[in-house]
């Protein structure tokens, strides 16, 4: 966060016309944000949440929902029973945040799921392939996956793969980079809901465009969710 912030002070000191965030905390990036603020350089966040109060225009979807959608599938792929685990991203971002308490949420509805263990992977797919290898060799009976970022869902699949737990082990991930994609397509991971990432991009620029030209901007503009299968691929 404290990087975050560096480079946000930076941009500022430039003067730009605008800036696009990704937050990866609300709280401990608000004073920087701030700072922007005060040197009337209007900003848009994407794949987030703004600071309360803050008259910011956020680009992204429902992440309660997305992360929903991800639990609920592989609830109906496992049979609505059994040992899962959930690979948390960066930890005091607010969309992956929000992810993972909907994503519990959804597994306490079933009497017979139980959260065994939860990772956090900081967003790097490294450090989520470790520590799934090391969550699966401490649950041997875990059935299943989910996750609260990118990054994660592509080290988890590749945990998977290298333990030869594919089939055995469900995963549904989340977004669409490309080893995402690939994971499907080998079978690793059942699924992906994605938030259209690349949807996200053009309309937070769109966004800091008309908020340059002094224009009003929408308080959320919401890009939807895609499942994205082996099918729809």
């Amino acid at each position: 966060m404290s990087s975050q912030n560096d480079i946000i002070e930076r941009a500022i000191a430039t003067h730009p016309d605008g800036l696009i965030l990704d937050l990866l905390d609300e709280k401990g990036n608000r004073a920087t944000m701030d700072e922007a603020v005060d040197e009337k350089i209007p900003m848009t966040v994407f794949d987030s949440l703004p600071p309360e109060g803050m008259d910011i225009t956020a680009v992204g979807a429902d992440f309660c929902e997305q992360g929903t959608m991800a639990a609920e599938r592989l609830a109906n792929l496992v049979g609505k029973k059994g040992e899962v685990a959930i690979m948390m991203g960066v930890p005091t971002a607010p969309n992956h945040t929000l992810r993972a308490e909907c994503e519990k949420k959804v597994f306490a509805k079933y009497p017979d799921m139980k959260v065994v263990a939860t990772g956090v992977d900081n967003d790097s797919i490294e450090t989520a392939q470790k520590q799934a290898s090391a969550i699966m060799q401490a649950h041997p009976d875990l059935v299943g996956w989910v996750e609260c970022d990118a990054s994660g869902p592509v080290g988890v699949g590749q945990a998977i793969r290298e333990g030869g737990k594919t089939g055995k082990v469900k995963e549904v991930g989340l977004d669409n980079l490309n080893d995402m994609i690939q994971l499907i397509k080998e079978g690793v991971a059942e699924s992906s809901a994605s938030s259209r990432p690349e949807m996200q991009g053009y309309w937070a620029v769109v966004s800091a465009w008309q908020r340059a030209m002094g224009q009003k901007t929408p308080k959320y503009i919401d890009t939807g969710i895609d499942l994205l299968t082996a099918k729809s691929l």
